[in-house]
């Protein structure tokens, strides 16, 4: 479990030790502070409340919080939206997965069903595979189905066992990681900030912890990043590519969230029309060089 009491106060703590006392025009430097960013008292005061109140908040002792309360510190804090989606998420009681069936051995966890992808969705990722590779990711960033060109622009998903096929897992623990992205510091940096806002959508759920609990005990880059507090849900963009057989890919994702399966989106990569990824694109789709195998 990732506790609430223990999300909270780093959270807040990193946000407000983010900020420059300077720019929201408050006295004192910071060559006059013992720490960077700013002080208890000053987030209760731009958030209109009492410090004691703050400091309970901060400390995970507020057992309820209302809605006001957590929009005025995202004010004082200049929170980005996935930042205060991430607030409310981890300030609200804690509730078991509204999919838990049952408690775990002795009260422990519940146990969650592992994710499964509706055929319907596999027939349409199938429908795409020779032009445009695409997934699907469920909670925790875990890899539920792709199609087969999907499967050759990166890891050789069929041969993972299936808690291993991970996002997460794959670009912080599989060596052949960092040969795939060139810039792999900002695609680490993606992935934390897209699991963090996960962690804060399903607290509690199981499978989640688990990638988390592993990857702090077994990256120190993870724990590095992970330890800034950075909530950046990012559903589109562009991104490069090398692969070992066809070269550099460049190309563009985009997200969607699967109206009748939430939890769960639909990944696609396209290529500019005419461009040399296009042409690899084909390539792997029609030949299938084997895929990254770490």
């Amino acid at each position: 479990m990732l506790h609430a009491e223990i999300e909270i106060s780093s959270f807040l703590k990193a946000r407000r030790g983010a900020l420059d006392p300077a720019e929201l025009g408050l006295p004192g430097g910071v060559g006059r502070r013992r720490v960077r960013g700013l002080r208890r008292e000053e987030v209760a005061q731009l958030a209109g409340i009492s410090v004691d109140y703050y400091t309970r908040i901060e400390q995970g002792r507020a057992p309820a919080i209302s809605d006001s309360v957590l929009d005025a510190i995202a004010r004082a804090l200049r929170l980005s939206g996935g930042e205060v989606t991430y607030l409310r998420n981890i300030a609200v009681p804690r509730r078991r997965p509204a999919d838990c069936v049952a408690p775990g051995p002795d009260g422990g966890p519940c146990t969650v069903p592992r994710q499964t992808v509706r055929p319907e969705i596999q027939r349409l990722l199938d429908a795409m595979e020779t032009t445009v590779p695409a997934m699907v990711l469920g909670r925790g960033l875990d890899i539920l189905a792709w199609n087969a060109l999907g499967g050759r622009i990166a890891f050789d998903l069929p041969a993972l066992a299936p808690d291993r096929r991970n996002t997460a897992l794959l670009v912080f623990l599989d060596p052949a990681a960092r040969a795939l992205h060139p810039d792999w510091e900002a695609k680490a940096v993606e992935v934390v900030g897209n699991l963090r806002a996960e962690s804060g959508r399903h607290p509690e759920d199981p499978r989640i912890c688990e990638v988390v609990n592993e990857l702090l005990a077994h990256s120190r880059d993870f724990r590095r990043i992970w330890e800034t507090q950075s909530v950046h849900e990012c559903l589109r963009g562009t991104k490069s590519l090398l692969h070992p057989h066809v070269g550099e890919l460049v190309l563009t994702f985009e997200s969607f969230r699967l109206s009748t399966d939430p939890d769960q989106a639909l990944v696609t990569y396209t290529a500019e029309r005419g461009s040399r990824t296009e042409e690899r694109l084909r390539e792997l789709g029609a030949v299938g060089h084997p895929v990254l195998t770490a």
